[in-house]
């Protein structure tokens, strides 16, 4: 059966599985240099997706819409065919315990292709809780597993998945603080300060600048106690509390002169304490069923978060997927429908699944020659220039894991600045290291596998003069490890390096316009003219 997926709101993307096995998943940002977040502009998209391999919607035996902002059902707007179409979908959640939170929702009147179908749509957060289970190891051996949703406009929500009887529990939530308050606290705090902008303002990529930044203060035990305080006297069921409660703290953190970098260290420690500590009183209450955990949701990109979770010793497997956040939801619905038709929940799944890449002409001033992967090597090793990478199809999710990536080598110190500038990012913001698995465990503390990038390391004091550039302030490192089997084109490259520099590991970062998603094509890369060199199926683009 074919069932194809879709997100209509921010981070729209289109995701097609068939018998088990998918086979692309689409987001909108990762065409034509488009925003990051973009939703689908128009249906037609769709069914242009679709023809790129070889299927129409009619071939699709069900299309299914991921829900939104609603308790009861929600409202879509979209396009078709450029005329303005209104969706009825699931809701963004449950309204109590004892829903059902795997309710199939019904609809009509979604229009693809000159046609008009019939639909099926599923809870927001349940598409979220199927995006990662069906990816995960646990749903092979059809193992049960704890889920934890914590996303942007949600408090982390706690379930248990058993898919020997099919049933999702819901456990309840752990804490009530939404995803959004880690970024909504910050905008109150420099460098990232928006006063006087209201409780709904929020940026979709602070969060990800905090985790880094915070490196730059400490944790006080004055602000955790205080957090507790203002909690206890302003908590209210309502937006208007994040606002209210980062006031508050801004206050007193302005009163008692406390550096604004130490505010949001704390913040986040404090963050972090409280979802282990609820994790373990839910578990236990629980009666602990499993050692398996899945954590999705935009709050488990923060990789400091899911290694204190994986730390902890509360379970044997921490599982987060690639595509946790709403990249992800397209997969999810179409999930949520291979599980209700199939009862099958294990997918068959590869992070590179996005769009192929364009090997167009290149920009007016561009040379190119052949160059093979062990020719790249040797070129990051004698030159230290970065190089823009681009092979095959993207990656699913924010993260560029050698297919979209800028790659360079990490022995220069200043080379993190380099590429910060090249990019037009704060000089706080980390880059990270790519390395051959087996070598990992010797140069990272833990160092074990971590192929999507989603868990924190630290580099060993012995490489630290070895490789300074992928070294975050605190000393830690988002790696991403590569084997053969993971990607055979950047490990060979990987390899290849080493026999020249005795060094596995290379810096890299995503390659992108700024605010957009991964450069889809040669042309683009090279019109960026951020790098020298741009590399894309064996052949090496230079700039003259």
């Amino acid at each position: 059966m074919l069932f194809c997926g879709l997100k209509l709101t921010h981070d729209g993307s289109v995701a097609l599985i068939e018998d088990n096995k998918l086979i692309f998943s689409y987001e909108v940002e990762k065409f034509n240099n488009n925003k990051r977040y973009s939703e689908i502009p128009d249906l037609d998209f769709v069914e242009e997706v679709l023809n790129l391999h070889g299927y129409t919607s009619a071939d699709v035996d069900r299309f299914v819409i991921d829900g939104w902002a609603g308790l009861k059902e929600s409202k879509v707007d979209t396009r078709s065919h450029g005329q303005e179409l209104s969706l009825t979908v699931a809701p963004y959640r449950e309204v109590s315990l004892s829903a059902d939170a795997l309710q199939a929702y019904s609809g009509s009147g979604l229009a693809i292709g000159g046609r008009t179908y019939d639909y099926t749509s599923y809870m927001h957060s349940t598409t979220h809780i199927a995006s990662t289970y069906c990816a995960s190891p646990y749903a092979v051996t059809k193992e049960p597993s704890y889920a934890l949703v914590y996303d942007g406009g949600m408090y982390p929500r706690f379930y248990y998945f058993d898919p020997a009887n099919g049933k999702l529990e819901n456990l309840g939530p752990l804490f009530m603080y939404i995803g959004n308050i880690y970024s909504l606290f910050s905008l109150h705090f420099e460098p990232f300060l928006r006063g006087g902008q209201g409780p709904r303002v929020d940026d979709l990529s602070v969060a990800g600048k905090v985790m880094a930044y915070i490196a730059k203060g400490q944790v006080r035990p004055e602000l955790l106690e205080q957090f507790e305080l203002t909690y206890a006297r302003h908590f209210s069921p309502s937006l208007e509390f994040n606002w209210t409660f980062s006031q508050e703290i801004k206050r007193y953190v302005d009163e008692h002169h406390i550096p604004h970098a130490d505010a949001m260290a704390s913040f986040h420690q404090y963050l972090e304490q409280l979802l282990v500590t609820s994790l373990e009183a839910s578990v236990t209450k629980h009666g602990r069923k499993t050692r398996n955990f899945c954590f999705i949701g935009g709050c488990s990109l923060n990789i400091k978060w899911n290694s204190a979770i994986r730390e902890s010793g509360l379970f044997d497997d921490v599982f987060v997927s690639p595509f946790t956040n709403d990249t992800g939801s397209a997969i999810g619905a179409a999930c949520c429908e291979m599980i209700h038709q199939t009862g099958h929940p294990h997918l068959n799944w590869s992070v590179y699944s996005g769009p192929m890449v364009i090997q167009n002409e290149p920009a007016e001033g561009w040379e190119s020659r052949a160059c093979t992967v062990a020719q790249l090597a040797e070129l990051l090793h004698t030159t230290d220039d970065p190089v823009v990478v681009l092979h095959d199809r993207a990656e699913l999710g924010p993260r560029a894991l050698g297919n979209r990536s800028i790659l360079a080598a990490a022995v220069q110190p200043d080379m993190k600045d380099r590429l910060n500038a090249i990019k037009q990012r704060e000089d706080y913001r980390p880059v990270s290291p790519i390395c051959m698995e087996e070598h990992a465990p010797a140069i990272f503390s833990p160092g074990t596998r971590d192929p999507y990038m989603l868990f924190d390391h630290m580099l060993r004091d012995e490489w630290v003069e070895r490789i300074p550039a992928i070294r975050h302030l605190d000393g830690t490192a988002r790696l991403q490890t590569v084997s053969r089997e993971d990607n055979p084109l950047i490990y060979d490259l990987l390899d290849a390096y080493e026999n020249l520099s005795g060094i596995p590991v290379l810096c890299n970062t995503s390659a992108n316009l700024l605010g957009s998603g991964f450069f889809p094509d040669v042309r683009s890369a090279t019109e960026w003219n951020g790098t020298r060199y741009v590399w894309c199926n064996e052949t090496l683009y230079e700039k003259q």
